[in-house]
């Protein structure tokens, strides 16, 4: 049983106030609520269902609640969250999971530009595509894209790890292939029999950071169009005296 509170034609102020009385008593539905950005922020408990769309902001700050949103997210969706899981059943805007210290975010459909920039240790699953400067300045975590990236993928990569399932445009500064162990097949796919995400973990390539100084140097390693594959500049210019 849930306690629905309606938020069609109310602010923010006014359906929050509600949403705290609720959620003390059990799991709670908001309807009508995709005009309202900073929506269920901060919560440290309770369960949140969205039914249809929601606006900016949902979940900031979540800190330990689990949120799902029946249909489409706006941007910033969980910006800075320590704890907890949030998950969408369709899209989600600019910006998904900026900022996270922790918890899970799950987009069943695609996700934004810049979707978890300066990830701090938060899991972000999309099973459709993402845009472009995906985890940039990414410091920990893992982000899963079961589908395509765009642009800059990777760009700037500190620590944490990329794990996509299908092509990107062009990778960023400071990222490597590196090969699946058996640690990351399995990791994923205990995500995906959990979500109902049907993938296959074998075809996804790994990504994580080339150096530990990411900053000490602007050039892009070259990338071979074919195979898609970053290669350092030192390893290239070995290959190619090799072959003269």
């Amino acid at each position: 049983m849930s306690l629905v509170v309606d938020a069609s034609g109310r602010d923010l102020r006014s359906v929050s106030t509600a949403l705290k009385e609720a959620i003390v008593k059990e799991p709670v539905v908001i309807q009508g609520a995709a005009h309202l950005h900073g929506l269920v922020a901060g919560l440290k408990d309770g369960e949140v269902t969205i039914q249809g769309d929601s606006g900016d902001y949902l979940g900031v700050l979540n800190n330990g609640a689990t949120i799902r949103v029946t249909g489409n997210a706006g941007r910033y969706l969980a910006d800075n969250m320590t704890r907890g899981t949030i998950i969408v059943e369709e899209d989600a805007g600019y910006g998904v999971g900026q900022y996270c210290y922790g918890g899970t975010i799950v987009v069943h459909g695609n996700a934004g530009d810049f979707t978890a920039v300066m990830n701090k240790g938060a899991t972000i699953i999309v099973e459709g595509n993402v845009g472009d400067e995906v985890a940039t300045y990414m410091l920990a975590g893992d982000l899963i894209i079961v589908g395509d990236a765009g642009e800059n993928l990777g760009n700037y990569l500190i620590r944490g790890s990329i794990y996509v399932g299908g092509n990107w445009a062009s990778l960023g500064h400071n990222t490597l292939l590196e090969e699946m162990t058996q640690v990351d097949l399995v990791k994923l796919r205990d995500h995906f029999d959990r979500l109902g995400i049907e993938a296959d973990v074998k075809a996804f390539k790994k990504i994580v950071r080339l150096s530990e100084k990411p900053f000490y140097s602007t050039k892009k390693p070259i990338q071979n169009k074919n195979t898609r594959t970053r290669i350092p500049h030192d390893e290239l210019k070995e290959a190619l005296h090799a072959t003269s």
